[in-house]
């Protein structure tokens, strides 16, 4: 751990000089109160920290706190396919564009997955969570299903000559809070069908948390408080563990990016992997309507007329711009949310890994701390998914719809929205139009609106191939169909 301390050793000269240099030298205003082995474990935790680009993004990020940013302006309608604007022989093109890339490797998938379940009455991590569909599956099963079925699909679309299942390395993000629990998760329950070596976990980074003058807060006298630092994080962590090289060795060229906690989500849809292929932009999202002016989701928008495609939180939308009517469509003008659900190609997550970096800036979140003085009103350092997109030289956007894509799982059941219960209904009623599509029948005790069928990932991933299991059947709502 370093040098025998005694009672009277001082703090270790150098470290105390590079503290300074930084106006971090309180860390250790305790010191002569400390134990020996409490200042052993002070002492390596100061050393473990990247000191000047702590230093760096912390002044970065407090200079930039307040200055104006330039006007935002709708999306263009042209940067976006909407749904009603989408002929069925464009669906069904991307998506035989999509399994071929697939089929061919190029096709990863990238979880964030660095929460736990704490709002939901869990310490586990939020993708153990089943939000109680009849085959009590979680959430990370549920994904894991709907890989197994991708690589299905794209094995047998190459119809002329069907090719063997090409996994799909599934790259999951977990924080310092849930690596050991999701990694004995998904081995304790073999990794759900896939094989163990697609499946890659790797940690995101955490910064210290400050006071509103930049300085550490301690959370004990021996150790700074830190928090994980945002889901964009993710691009610092592919590049310092090597993953950004170990997929361009793969051949890998496509990266479909979302987080863990969205019961509908489709992961590796074929249909937006090959509208972005299409397209041939850097970067893409999955967009939903905003339902209405105050709804709590953040929404695309332009910086300056032309300028880069960017999210505003819904906190920092002007009232009178949320609630502002497009003339022409009666709709809202600022209506595109963002819901989490990304495309990126690797040669533009090499280029944001960077720049990123280079810029130094972080969002300030003013949050509780635990500290030596109990809770302590401070900030935390984040960085958001999509800071990516304002360097994205081409981008796009893709309408889905809300009750087939989004799912949202953020809140106990009790509370008004984005609950477990209002998950599971979603689904379910999903599941029913396709079964319903398919020629089956549902039959129910309880009113419809309140349950439905479960469709098993690995029957279907989207509705598709389900006449042969359901047509002329009837399934007694709730239960699961697989096969």
């Amino acid at each position: 751990m370093g040098v025998e301390m005694s009672d009277s050793t001082p703090p270790p000269q150098q470290l105390l000089e590079r503290l300074k240099d930084y106006g971090q030298e309180d860390v250790f205003s305790l010191w002569d109160e400390l134990s020996p082995s409490h200042r052993q474990l002070l002492v390596h935790d100061i050393e473990s920290l990247d000191l000047p680009r702590i230093d760096r993004i912390i002044r970065c990020s407090l200079e930039s706190q307040g200055l104006p940013t330039a006007a935002i302006e709708p999306v263009p309608g042209e940067d976006v396919s909407t749904v009603e604007g989408r002929t069925m022989e464009e669906r069904e093109r991307w998506w035989k564009m999509g399994l071929k890339a697939i089929s061919e490797g190029k096709l990863a998938v990238l979880l964030l997955s660095g929460g736990q379940g704490t709002r939901l009455g869990s310490s586990d991590p939020k993708g153990c969570f089943s939000i109680g569909l009849p085959s009590g599956k979680s959430l990370f099963q549920l994904q894991a299903e709907r890989i197994l079925c991708v690589q299905k699909l794209a094995a047998h679309s190459m119809k002329e000559a069907p090719v063997a299942s090409v996994p799909i390395r599934w790259y999951i993000m977990t924080s310092p809070f849930t690596d050991e629990a999701t990694r004995k998760y998904f081995e304790s329950h073999k990794y759900f069908g896939l094989e163990a070596e697609q499946v890659v976990f790797f940690q995101q980074g955490t910064m210290p948390c400050v006071s509103k003058d930049g300085r550490f807060i301690m959370e004990t006298p021996f150790s700074v408080a830190k928090a994980p630092d945002g889901n964009g994080g993710v691009y610092s962590a592919l590049k310092t563990s090597k993953l950004l090289d170990d997929m361009a060795s793969r051949g890998i060229k496509f990266l479909d990016c979302y987080g863990v906690d969205n019961a509908l989500v489709r992961v590796a849809d074929p249909t937006f992997l090959g509208y972005f292929i299409d397209k041939g932009v850097d970067a893409a999202a999955k967009v939903v309507r905003k339902a209405y002016p105050q709804e709590k989701v953040g929404v695309f928008v332009r910086r300056g007329k032309g300028g880069p495609l960017t999210v505003v939180e819904y906190s920092e939308l002007d009232p009178t711009l949320a609630s502002a009517i497009n003339q022409e469509t009666g709709r809202l003008r600022y209506c595109w949310s963002n819901v989490c659900l990304h495309m990126f190609t690797l040669d533009f997550l090499n280029q944001v890994a960077n720049g990123l970096e280079k810029d130094s800036i972080f969002h300030l979140a003013e949050k509780k701390i635990p500290s030596i003085h109990g809770q302590t009103v401070g900030l935390k350092l984040e960085q958001f998914i999509f800071d990516a997109f304002p360097y994205a030289p081409s981008t796009a956007l893709f309408e889905v719809l809300r009750d087939e894509e989004f799912a949202p799982v953020k809140n106990a059941n009790g509370s008004s929205f984005d609950t477990p219960d209002s998950a599971r209904l979603l689904v379910l009623r999903l599941h029913t139009r396709w079964v319903v599509a398919a020629g089956g029948f549902v039959t129910h005790s309880v009113p419809l609106y309140a349950t439905g069928v479960e469709v098993s990932p690995l029957c279907s991933y989207a509705g598709e191939n389900l006449e042969a299991l359901c047509r002329g059947r009837t399934f007694h709502a709730p239960c699961e169909i697989s096969f």
